[in-house]
């Protein structure tokens, strides 16, 4: 997830100096960008004291007071409480900006149980959370084997371990619920850490993994979407999509966020047609609607013993609705081309000069039925002719001439 700019060595951003906070969200997942930390805003009896701070490379967030006399920036590696100990983090958004995303939580920045800021990350911090960080790997694969061992019907995603090494957060996905008492005194013992088990959805863990989506982009799990918002198969029927499965999931293997996002427009826009309009009655039959096409203000409808779809104007079908409800079939159901526009007959047109695909099509159609090897197919049933030879022609013969009357 690092830029090529600006790539994070050691946990600490460097290459452009920018300390993270150059908005590309590329340092760090879910980045915020402060567009208020240019503005003159030190008030010390209103200044925000709280920070957001992010573990993993952003994979988790969480708000601690800083109850220190320092000033911290952002990016700055800094250490915080844990369990029974102290983790280390990266200060993701200081200052006013941080109450916004408080209250969007809903996370009271009064809360006495709130956790502190204890001070600057040193050497020895950043050392022991490398250390702690490259265990990681190494657990999930012993805790999947462990828990299959047991037979438990649950995957183990992520291990995150604490940067003083005291205590560990396995996140798992499991459809039903799990029994995992004896998993846990297991993994007391074989990692000698605190245990803490979260369950996660399938969205979630996509969002910790990360990856490209269909539309070449990063996932917006893994950016910048942080509330996943149930998806079902109303959104892609009312967008005109086609119910095909593997087109309308993501990586997770659920049904894509980004479905719900113009989802409104589409709704607004289906406000303007007409209601109980799915038949019409016309001469030749009832015409079934198919579609709507929200673009072109059409909606496509067929009749009976007829592929051909026919595109109307939402007036047009207004008209038929209340010449039905008055028991007035009309004739025709007064179609119109694709483009919206009625469609034109070509009268009194000189084509001259054109030239007409026809022969072209004549002549394709000669060479498919030659085929290599065969000699052409003749319309009349005359013999073919002789190969001639290469002799000079003969002059003609005498004829006799028939004698003459006198």
């Amino acid at each position: 997830m690092g830029c090529s700019n600006c790539g994070t060595a050691d946990g600490k951003p460097g290459g452009c100096q920018s300390h993270g906070s150059c908005g590309t969200g590329s340092c760090n997942r879910m980045n915020v960008y402060d567009w208020l930390s240019n503005l003159p805003i030190h008030d010390p009896a209103t200044e925000c004291r709280v920070m957001e701070i992010s573990f993993n490379q952003g994979s988790r967030k969480d708000f601690y007071r800083n109850s220190t006399t320092q000033i911290f920036e952002k990016g700055e590696m800094v250490s915080v409480e844990g369990i029974s100990g102290f983790d280390v983090g990266s200060v993701s958004l200081t200052g006013e900006l941080v109450r916004i995303q408080m209250k969007k939580k809903s996370v009271d920045e009064f809360h006495p149980d709130m956790k502190k800021v204890l001070r600057r990350a040193s050497d020895r911090d950043l050392d022991l959370l490398r250390q702690n960080k490259a265990r990681e790997k190494e657990a999930v694969i012993r805790s999947r084997a462990i828990s299959r061992q047991l037979k438990l019907d649950m995957k183990v995603s992520q291990v995150e371990i604490q940067a003083d090494g005291r205590k560990a957060t396995f996140y798992y996905i499991a459809d039903d619920r799990v029994d995992f008492r004896e998993l846990i005194k297991i993994f007391a013992s074989e990692f000698r850490v605190k245990v803490e088990m979260r369950q996660i959805g399938a969205r979630q863990e996509a969002g910790k993994v990360g990856g490209i989506g269909s539309c070449g982009r990063e996932l917006c799990c893994s950016t910048w979407l942080t509330d996943f918002k149930s998806v079902n198969t109303t959104a892609a029927r009312y967008q005109n999509l086609s119910i095909n499965q593997s087109k309308l999931s993501g990586q997770c293997g659920r049904l894509k966020c980004c479905l719900n996002y113009e989802l409104d427009t589409y709704l607004d826009a289906l406000q303007q047609f007409p209601e109980n309009a799915d038949t019409l009655q016309v001469a030749k039959g009832t015409a079934l609607l198919i579609k709507k096409d929200i673009f072109k203000n059409l909606m496509w409808y067929v009749l009976p013993d007829s592929n051909k779809q026919y595109p109307l104007l939402i007036e047009r079908v207004k008209q038929i609705k209340k010449l039905n409800h008055q028991n007035v079939i009309p004739d025709d159901l007064g179609a119109v081309e694709a483009t919206g526009k009625p469609k034109e007959e070509l009268v009194n047109v000189d084509l001259t000069g054109q030239f007409s695909l026809k022969a072209l099509d004549n002549a394709d159609r000669k060479k498919r039925h030659n085929r290599p090897g065969q000699s052409p197919q003749r319309r009349d049933n005359r013999p073919p002719q002789q190969p001639r030879d290469n002799k000079p022609p003969q002059p003609p013969r005498d004829r006799p001439q028939p004698p003459r009357k006198k």
